[in-house]
This record gives C-alpha cells, sequence and structure tokens, in this order.
C-alpha cells in the first residue's frame, strides 16, 4: 500500500464532471429572492471509522482545488445545459461567468486527518461539494492504490448485472448512477457505465454526472438534495422551513424535476408538512435513510390517505444500495407503486477496498446554524447541539437523539 503523497493528473477537469441536482438547486437559489446575497458555509467529515490518514494528502488536495479554481464552464457546455429544458437564460448567463475561489477554501491538518471547510457567498460555495469530494476520494485512491486491480472491479460489475440477468421479468426496473461523490475515479465510473449500456440498457435510466450523461448519451438525472432544506431554515421562521422549500422548488420546477426528499427532517415530519398540493404536484419522493421498506411503505399510506394512486407516483432509493437490496426493494413495491434506484458507492467504488464514507454538508446559512436530522441519527450533521435540539422538538421527532456535534 503506497502511502507517499504525489501529485497525479487532474481529477476535475470540466464543470461539467458534478451531479445535476447541484445545478438545479443553484438556479432555485438564484432566482429566490430570499437568498439574495446570501453567505454559507459547509463541512467535511469523514465517516469511516478507521482513520484514513487524510491529512498527509493536503497539498495534493490543494493543488486539485487550485486547478478547479482555473475552471469556467465553456460555451459549448452552456449550450448542452440549455438543451435539457431545465435552465433559463439568466441563470446560464451568470453560470458562463462563475469563478470559484481558493479564499473560500479552509483546508488543514486536523491530527492525522484534515479540516475542510468551504465559506462565501451561497451561489458560489455550494459549488465546491461534488467536485471536493471527488478530488478527496481520487487523491485518496490514487495515492494509497496507485495500481488498482480493475480485473476484479470489473468481475465484480459482472457479478451483478448477472443477478439481473439471472433474474428475468424486471419491468419497471430502473436504476440509475449516483456515484460521482464516491467513485474510485473518473475513468473507473466511465468505464462501469460503458459495461451498464452494454449488457443492460433496459435497466439503466441514466446517471447523476452531468459530464458523463453528455459524453455518453444518458438522460441525466437528480432534483434536490438536503441543501436546499437546510438552507431554507436561515431565511424563514424554522417551523415553516420544509413548506417553504418544498412551495419554492414548485414555483422554479412546475411540472419537471418533480421528486422531493424527505429526510432532511425525517419521515413522519416530512408526512406531516406534504399536503394533498404537494402530493398531487410532485411526481415522487426519494429515500435516503432510515428502513427502506418502512419508509416506503409509509410513503404508499400517505398516497392513500390523499386518495392518490400510488401506482401514478415514483419511489427513488439511494441510501447504501447494493444490487441485492435493489432486488429486494423491487420484488417488495412492484405493481404498487413505481421505483427508482440511485445506487452510488457500490457501483463506482467497488474494486475490494474499503471506500471512504466522506460528505460534504451545509452548517451555516447567513451567519446562522442549519442542520439535516434525517431518518437515521448517525447521519445529522449540525455543529450547535441546542439549534439541533430545538429543530427535533419543532417538527416533532420525539424520538430522536441527537449525535455528538460535527
Amino acid at each position: 500500500m503506497n502511502t507517499q503523497t504525489q501529485e497525479l493528473p487532474w481529477i476535475i477537469e470540466t464543470l461539467l464532471d458534478t451531479d445535476l441536482y447541484k445545478l438545479t438547486m443553484l438556479q432555485a437559489f438564484y432566482h429566490c429572492s430570499a437568498f439574495e446575497g446570501a453567505d454559507a458555509g459547509w463541512k467535511f467529515k469523514c465517516r469511516n471509522s478507521e482513520n484514513k490518514r487524510l491529512g498527509r494528502l493536503i497539498p495534493e488536495i490543494r493543488r486539485q482545488f487550485e486547478h478547479l479554481c482555473a475552471l469556467r464552464f465553456q460555451d459549448d457546455e452552456i449550450r448542452y445545459l440549455a438543451s435539457l429544458g431545465y435552465f433559463k437564460p439568466d441563470f446560464l448567463a451568470d453560470l458562463a461567468t462563475v469563478r470559484l475561489e481558493m479564499k473560500h477554501i479552509t483546508l488543514r491538518p486536523d491530527g492525522e486527518n484534515i479540516e475542510l471547510r468551504f465559506h462565501g457567498p451561497l451561489l458560489q460555495v455550494t459549488l465546491f461539494e461534488i467536485y471536493a469530494l471527488s478530488i478527496i476520494n481520487e487523491v485518496y485512491t490514487g495515492t494509497v492504490f496507485p495500481r488498482p486491480d480493475y480485473e476484479a472491479g470489473q468481475q465484480r460489475l459482472f457479478q451483478k448485472i448477472a443477478l439481473l440477468q439471472e433474474r428475468g421479468n424486471l419491468d419497471g426496473l430502473r436504476i440509475i448512477d449516483f456515484g460521482t461523490r464516491r467513485r474510485f475515479n473518473r475513468q473507473w465510473q466511465e468505464q462501469v457505465l460503458d459495461i451498464l449500456i452494454r449488457e443492460i440498457p433496459e435497466y439503466l435510466t441514466g446517471t447523476s454526472n452531468m459530464q458523463l450523461a453528455r459524453k455518453l448519451g444518458l438522460p441525466p438525472v437528480g432534483t434536490m438534495a438536503h441543501e436546499w432544506f437546510q438552507a431554507w431554515q436561515a431565511v424563514t421562521p424554522l417551523e415553516y422551513a420544509q413548506r417553504a422549500a418544498l412551495s419554492a422548488w414548485l414555483l422554479e420546477y412546475r411540472n419537471s424535476l418533480g421528486i422531493a426528499l424527505t429526510d432532511c427532517y425525517s419521515m413522519e415530519a416530512f408526512c406531516r408538512d406534504f399536503k394533498l398540493f404537494f402530493g398531487n404536484l410532485y411526481d415522487g419522493l426519494r429515500h435516503d435513510s432510515g428502513d427502506p421498506i418502512a419508509w416506503g411503505e409509509r410513503a404508499i399510506r400517505l398516497y392513500e390517505a390523499f386518495d392518490i394512486e400510488p401506482q401514478g407516483k415514483s419511489l427513488v432509493f439511494s441510501d447504501g444500495l447494493t444490487f441485492d437490496k435493489i432486488l429486494e426493494l423491487y420484488n417488495h413495491f412492484r405493481g404498487r407503486i413505481n421505483t427508482g434506484f440511485g445506487i452510488g458507492t457500490n457501483l463506482t467504488n467497488d474494486l475490494g477496498y474499503e471506500p471512504l464514507n466522506i460528505v460534504i454538508k451545509m452548517v451555516t446559512c447567513n451567519g446562522r446554524p442549519v442542520a439535516k436530522i434525517s431518518d437515521a441519527p448517525g447521519k445529522s450533521m449540525c455543529e450547535d447541539p441546542d439549534y439541533l435540539e430545538n429543530l427535533a422538538r419543532l417538527y416533532q421527532i420525539g424520538d430522536w437523539q441527537p449525535a455528538a456535534p460535527v
């Protein structure tokens, strides 16, 4: 195992090498007057129990960030985004001028690990998240595993494909690549998608990665993430923040991008705020924490309470999926409600090595703390325990136990 830091090829070569939902949320922030002039703070966290000694990688991570900050959206990339039908001319004109800046990055040792934060104008620093996760992952894998066993990775991938091919009759199975943020590297993510396109095109619905969607002719897929809900905590009365986020998204993307994330405040709190109006206008819901079967059953009951036919809605599962889990969930809900499966680490970072389990989450907006609670307390993220307690109380999350502040 190589543990020496070294200069690697550039990891991010285009600003399109990010997830669709990063840009859809950016446009929603851009058009919402509540966020005019807003600032935000983000924090990195490594969830691996074993110390991965990321601190030794700081020089190369910093070098990669400096290269990232020299990139711009190119004219042909802006034209591609315009062709998707989601993005408006005023937003794209400003996106073409976006410049990421090193002054918004704090990167320093934290023992043998790293402290990484981004702070600055919301419309700039929100873009760092996906690029930074890719950079940290690929600096780590490129340094620690400089000669990866891609053949073993292919064997693992073909075993997963065989699980689907052997079952047969998987009508309506939809698999989406959500692996950009935790990929082994960009080249492997592209190779995985090439294989899936060739072997199971009937099941591969698309990818969240904009550059690979463009290059490989796949649909880009995604809607919103936790930051959309978190940021509203800073600009509206806290008890209304979830409903405000749901309403504002519909104003920006009515009749498109209609999958709502449910776990910023827990599924039960979401169900209390997700009224008939939202149920009719949103196409479906996304699961990102907690028991997926219990969550899906709760979603079906919610639609039935509204007298909405569940078969006309969709559930997208995206929490730590494996192909075995995909098949289990597909079979459980088949014929009752449409399902989709966004799979990340187990697809794009499964070469036989333990992958990093890393996240970057918004922790402040306009100088105020923000938080996600989720349906799995270990995934909560907030730096202010008192704020977290107040949030849980306001959203009636009675059995939630606060995690240690991050």
